[in-house]
């Protein structure tokens, strides 16, 4: 069964969900405007052979209580990450990052060397602002009628007054080039409507338009330089249906030392939903430190090495 409480922190108390045995490993999830809730149940099968702690970021889903969104910023969200470290009383512990989270964990692993066991990158967004322009100019290209619907959708008045059925509507569109499989899509609109509300959909916007601001939007952004310092083993996984550019997780990939890089066939931007059981290989096999990841995730999977995968 799930443990849950809080974690005291300045100006917030930081909701977190604990379950699972063995190999302890803190969850930073995605958005930046979302909670862990998305990332559940499917995550979540790991915790036969993991220790999972996930926590929801200052200002979102349970950690929303008494913070303001001009209070988040990249420095508060490093604090909390290390809050959740100290609080479990864990030296050194394995980060899991998804999406955005990938950033907060990298971030936190180019601070705090000593305190990351293990590094693991699950679908992680640009590394850098030149990879974040690269993104929405290939969005812009390659899904052109995508992006003229968010456009429109997102004028209306229910997606600006946060209603959550049209925020739902607008991550269904959103989303729509980062999955495999259609039915995929439904499951992971399903799960973000789930923990919508009103009120935390805009204040969860405000967040995520101070935390863009302060990363990608900045033209000196870049975190690739550092990242080449780390000594940390590092597992990157990403898609084939990912609507991350291929060389966005190939920068990140290439600028880590120790970095072993999985792409895996027939899976999108929610590997951990979509692609459960080879995750769970490729996880299983990068613990034990084995030096044959794709044969152990088996055909669906190739193996990069410490550079990142050509097109499969």
């Amino acid at each position: 069964m799930p443990r849950e409480g809080h974690i005291p922190m300045e100006s917030a108390d930081l909701y977190y969900r604990e379950i699972g045995r063995g190999q302890p490993m803190i969850v930073v999830h995605g958005g930046p405007d979302f909670d862990h809730q998305y990332l559940l149940p499917d995550m979540d099968r790991l915790s036969d052979s993991y220790r999972l702690i996930y926590y929801d970021q200052r200002g979102r889903g349970a950690s929303a209580r008494r913070v303001k969104p001009e209070d988040v910023t990249m420095e508060s969200e490093l604090k909390d990450l290390e809050g959740v470290r100290k609080h479990f009383q864990l030296d050194s512990v394995a980060v899991l990052g998804h999406s955005f989270g990938a950033v907060l964990a990298m971030e936190y692993a180019i601070r705090h060397q000593d305190r990351v066991s293990s590094l693991i990158l699950m679908n992680p967004a640009p590394a850098s602002h030149a990879d974040y322009v690269l993104l929405r100019e290939e969005r812009s290209r390659r899904w052109a009628s995508d992006v003229e619907q968010l456009r429109a959708m997102s004028s209306t008045t229910g997606y600006q007054e946060g209603d959550p059925d049209a925020v739902a509507a607008y991550y269904r569109v959103h989303f729509m080039a980062a999955l495999y499989r259609p039915e995929d899509l439904e499951r992971v609109v399903e799960t973000l409507r789930a923990s919508f509300t009103r009120e935390g959909i805009l204040k969860a916007r405000k967040i995520e338009a101070r935390l863009v601001a302060e990363t990608w939007l900045r033209d000196d952004y870049d975190l690739l330089p550092q990242l080449g310092g780390l000594e940390i083993p590092t597992l990157v996984i990403s898609g084939d249906h990912e609507f991350i550019p291929e060389a966005c997780v190939e920068h990140i990939a290439g600028a880590i030392p120790k970095a072993r890089s999985i792409r895996l066939k027939e899976c999108g931007h929610f590997s951990y939903l979509e692609c459960p059981e080879r995750v769970r290989k490729v996880l299983d096999e990068f613990f034990r430190g084995g030096s044959s990841l794709k044969e152990k995730a088996g055909d669906g999977a190739e193996d990069c090495g410490a550079r990142y995968c050509e097109a499969l």
